[in-house]
């Protein structure tokens, strides 16, 4: 769920022909706040208590013991995966706009983040404050150092308003990837559709000849 709404804003906004075409950053960092709130109660529904969706926020639980490394292995393996097929879904969703969308950077934008400006050193550092802001955050948010945990059901809403947060203000030099899963998945997906993009064109030249 928390792909499938994140790269459909992305998609309506990016794509020719899309009705979001040019919607503009604020699009795409609300539906990004819905995709959290809705991909945890998902979570939280389907039996995942502790509804980890972000495999920074596993690997946080796993330093300060919440999880095993099997489990943690077993969490992450899950994230990689439902990230991978939320992307195919959305490649899926906006079929008809990839051939008229004729850019390979605007398509390979709606699968994984670009800096702004390509410097390296830059680029990490903007990924590591964000992303420890995300944790930190989350950690607060249910962590012991507020009298009382968030009210039931307020949990998700309030991971979505600091993800919400996170992009608006530090989104603009990276896009914002702070989920390895959320990045790599798609990225997979991205490159397995290129192949394909390939061999069709072999073999359109082979059936030409």
């Amino acid at each position: 769920m928390l792909n499938y709404f994140r790269w459909w804003c992305r998609c309506q906004r990016i794509t020719n022909q899309s009705k979001g075409q040019d919607g503009g950053w604020i699009t795409i960092t609300t539906g990004w706040f819905i995709a959290v709130v809705i991909g945890v109660f998902v979570a939280q529904s389907a039996g995942a208590p502790n509804a980890d969706i972000n495999p920074a926020v596993s690997l946080a639980k796993y330093i300060l013991g919440y999880y095993s490394l099997a489990a943690m292995l077993c969490v992450m393996a899950a994230q990689f995966i439902g990230a991978f097929l939320g992307a195919i879904i959305v490649w899926l969703a906006y079929l008809p706009h990839w051939k008229i969308t004729e850019d390979p950077l605007l398509k390979r934008a709606v699968f994984c983040t670009t800096p702004a400006i390509r410097h390296y050193p830059s680029n990490l550092l903007c990924e590591i404050i964000a992303t420890a802001l995300l944790v930190f955050g989350v950690g607060a948010i249910f962590g012991h150092a507020s009298m009382h945990h968030p009210a039931s059901g307020m949990g998700p809403y309030l991971v979505g308003v600091l993800v919400w947060g996170i992009g608006l203000s530090l989104g603009g030099p990276t896009g914002y990837a702070i989920n390895p899963a959320r990045d790599l998945g798609p990225r997979i997906a991205h490159f397995i559709y290129q192949l394909l993009e390939k061999a069709n064109q072999i073999g359109y030249m082979l059936g030409y000849l």
